[in-house]
């Protein structure tokens, strides 16, 4: 049996998506299982055993592009795929399968999608409040529940690729590592200050520990804000390292102090030690799938709302989550 994933367009959604994956595989023994997927994307999917090969999807988010989607479709109709599963809910999402001519085509109604997906499932929001368990749900027959219990998601980083890493960047890794991932694709909403970050690379500083901070090249402002205030004491990585290479590096930390952010998920599959912090999110949709996850949120009466900026202007939800607070949690993790 050979079958495509469309894969979400978010690193984070997309490693939740690695426990459908593994189902698969043992509904379908033998199965070829590729995935279709923007290439900021794809390097978690090369991470994981269950994909043999992964697509360039060249669409960004919202875009159309009929003629382009077609003649995608056209090189995958040569692949002959048995199947296909839908995992975003646009309608967009769903043409190239639909053109390609697969004939199994799975995924939720989602955007009205009718005819484009043809084996439907109806979303139960209150039965399946987790992101991962919706996408567990694909791989059964509509109407029956995902299969329990849902493994927790993993990707490779090996001894040998993460000192690849190292080398490739002219670095070694310190005696004890802490990780900082201190941005948040979403929005500042979701983004603890920079001040506190500081505050606590000062704390971890004390206890003998190096901080290096992840990210993309949007987080390199924010991260050096984060070094000024607390100089000496961090390494500035964001936006200097390939996803892998991340990857690789994250694997190398003691404990990661991270947003709720698709770093977050990475090294939650990569079974770090987490600290993380959530403000306008919720851990009730997608928290960190991990028994090595520590999640702090105040709980506000105004949170989680969800928006990319505070709409009460004062982001109360991460400013009084404190950097002692969060020292007290990392704390576990320095003991052990």
């Amino acid at each position: 049996m050979r079958a495509l994933i469309v894969a979400p367009s978010w690193i984070g959604d997309t490693i939740m998506a690695q426990p459908l994956f593994s189902r698969l595989h043992a509904i379908h023994p033998g199965l070829q299982l590729d995935a279709l997927a923007p290439r900021w994307v794809a390097p978690v999917l090369q991470r994981m055993g269950e994909i043999s090969a992964v697509i360039d999807s060249p669409f960004g988010h919202g875009q159309l592009a009929l003629q382009p989607r077609w003649q995608l479709a056209r090189q995958l109709t040569a692949s002959a795929y048995d199947s296909v599963y839908v995992l975003p809910n646009s309608l967009k999402s769903a043409l190239v399968p639909f053109m390609a001519g697969i004939p199994q085509r799975v995924g939720f109604t989602g955007e009205s999608r009718y005819g484009l997906i043809n084996i439907r499932h109806t979303l139960d929001k209150a039965a399946l409040p987790l992101m991962v368990e919706r996408f567990a749900q694909l791989a059964e027959t509509p109407g029956t529940p995902p299969a329990r219990p849902i493994a927790y998601p993993h990707i490779r980083s090996t001894p040998v690729e993460q000192q690849q890493t190292l080398d490739e960047l002219g670095i070694e890794r310190p005696a004890h590592l802490v990780a900082f991932c201190p941005g948040a694709e979403y929005g500042p909403a979701k983004r603890w200050p920079a001040t506190h970050f500081a505050a606590l690379a000062k704390r971890l500083a004390e206890q003998g520990f190096a901080v290096w901070l992840f990210g993309s090249p949007k987080d390199h402002g924010v991260a050096e804000e984060i070094s000024r205030l607390a100089p000496g004491l961090c390494r500035n990585l964001c936006g200097a390292t390939a996803l892998p290479q991340a990857v690789d590096l994250l694997a190398l930390a003691d404990f990661v102090v991270c947003n709720d952010s698709g770093l977050m998920h990475v090294a939650a599959a990569l079974d770090r030690p987490l600290v993380t912090l959530y403000g306008s999110s919720s851990p009730g949709f997608t928290p960190p799938l991990s028994d090595r996850a520590d999640i702090l949120s105040l709980q506000l009466d105004c949170s989680p709302c969800f928006k990319r900026e505070c709409p009460l202007g004062h982001l109360n939800c991460l400013k009084q989550l404190s950097p002692e607070m969060v020292f007290a949690a990392c704390q576990k993790w320095m003991d052990r």
